[in-house]
């Protein structure tokens, strides 16, 4: 089930119905703990029929990991908590090994040593494996570590695992940030409402007007690189990472909308990430929900910088080709991973020096472009089906191959307006005196010219938005 569907409208409203009957006097007359409990039932029924939306066997598969979770979380007291930390650690990580990188690993495996392989064992991906696998280890963990009490309500882990807005495509949340949620009275409101279902046209905007209207200049590039002039490729790199931050940008903004309106609050994943001047800035500032789990679950247990220098390169490499496995099974993303560490390596190395140089806003301006530069160009290796594919796009740029020259509109449209919104949102924390920052331009729909305004904006993303149907990137992952 898309963001981006009728059918999604038509269930998002069924769930508001069934979630506003509970502000009824019948319910408000009972107990809130009683109360709180129907809205989560309802809320976890509607999670398990969305996800279940694709394939309905891969709902016992969530539900499995759930119940492994909460049981494990409750011996966390007890003289068997290494053991439940173990049981909770690895059962999620097997689950993902095997239905994601089984064939991947074996594959290269025989490849490496000249093995003949009989044949790929077959596996459905399950949607957003890598997501809730990821919340239900976070979970694990932190109740081990003493920072949040183990969960003794069934119900509510659960929904904190399988909260459909962010289920399949995060943000990436933690036990901390959700549980306390559901102890606290949230419902629908027209308090909730109002921005949330503006943030959430929002994020389709980004979805169906940017990132789906570039999506066919960008398959048609990347079926045939060879056939396209260095100009038109140059443009498609560009366009591509444009494409792919409104898409996923756009859906977590879609989930952050469907939670406010449903009364809860979800992090934000994404804060105007192009106008990062270096690589760790951007990566603070890109997919910020993996980035945290990443340094927090991996980066830090490693050593984090408080091991030397060289063992501090080595962590941050091993994060960087995690983060870059953990998008796909393909040598690809291994790759991006990996070069992504290698810059953030060069970073640290080139601290001391750069310390030396004189601030000024021609300076970060400068750094801001290479920044962009190195990021869409790494996500050329992100995009392509091979790394011989990627290298030969990077090639036929640099070496000013000749081809069909095409400027595609919807290129140009999607860099002009992300560019112009990150500048208006730099514009206007520099006017209110705070660090540039992102922020959803919501209005008050209780006036005329608000109203008018956003009914406006929902004529403008119906009128200019792709009419296929087109499937998340990050669904894949």
């Amino acid at each position: 089930m898309l963001f981006n569907s009728f059918t999604f409208v038509i269930f998002f409203t069924l769930v508001c119905i069934a979630m506003a009957v509970t502000n009824l006097p019948a319910f408000q007359a009972m107990p809130q703990e009683k109360r709180l409990r129907v809205r989560h039932i309802i809320l976890l029924l509607a999670s398990y029929v969305f996800y279940g939306w694709w394939n309905w066997r891969c709902c016992f598969l969530m539900l499995g990991l759930t119940v492994v979770a909460h049981v494990c979380a409750l011996q966390m007291k007890k003289p068997v908590r290494k053991a439940a930390l173990t049981v909770g650690v690895v059962a999620p990580l097997l689950v993902l090994g095997l239905f994601k990188y089984y064939n991947f690993f074996v594959d290269s495996f025989c490849a490496v040593f000249g093995i003949a392989r009989a044949g790929a064992l077959r596996i459905i991906l399950p949607v957003g494996v890598s997501f809730y696998t990821f919340q239900s280890l976070s979970y694990t963990i932190d109740v081990y570590r003493g920072k949040l009490e183990a969960e003794t309500d069934f119900v509510r882990t659960a929904l904190y695992i399988a909260f459909f807005p962010q289920l399949v495509a995060g943000p990436i949340v933690k036990a901390g940030e959700f549980l306390p949620q559901l102890r606290e009275e949230r419902n629908i409101s027209l308090l909730n409402l109002e921005p949330g279902v503006q943030i959430f046209v929002f994020g389709l905007f980004k979805k169906i007007v940017i990132a789906d209207n570039i999506s066919a200049f960008i398959d048609a590039v990347h079926r045939a690189p060879a056939a396209y002039s260095a100009g038109t490729l140059m443009l498609a790199t560009y366009a591509y990472f444009v494409q792919l931050y409104c898409d996923f940008s756009g859906y977590s903004d879609m989930a952050v909308g469907c939670a406010k309106c449903l009364g809860y609050d979800l992090p934000k994943n994404f804060n105007i990430p192009f106008i990062s001047p270096n690589v760790n800035e951007f990566w603070k500032r890109w997919h910020i929900s993996l980035s945290t789990w990443l340094t927090e679950y991996l980066y830090f247990p490693l050593g984090g910088s408080r091991k030397g220098e060289a063992r501090t390169y080595f962590n941050i490499l091993v994060n960087m080709t995690v983060c870059g496995l953990w998008h796909g099974a393909a040598w690809t993303f291994v790759l991006w991973g990996f070069l992504s560490g290698v810059a953030q390596c060069v970073y640290r190395f080139t601290t001391p020096l750069r310390k030396k140089l004189p601030k000024s806003p021609l300076l970060t301006a400068i750094s801001t472009f290479l920044t962009f530069t190195f990021i869409c160009f790494t996500a050329v290796i992100f995009r392509a089906s091979s790394i011989g594919q990627a290298w030969n796009i990077i090639v036929y740029i640099f070496t000013l191959h000749k081809g069909i020259r095409y400027v595609s509109f919807w290129g140009v449209f999607g860099l002009v307006v992300t560019w112009g919104a990150h500048i208006a949102a730099c514009v206007r924390s520099r006017r209110l005196g705070i660090p540039p920052t992102g922020y959803y331009p919501t209005v008050k729909l209780s006036t005329f010219g608000g109203l008018l305004a956003f009914f406006l904006f929902v004529g403008i993303t119906l009128a200019l938005g792709y009419t296929g149907q087109s499937p998340f990137i990050y669904f894949q992952f």
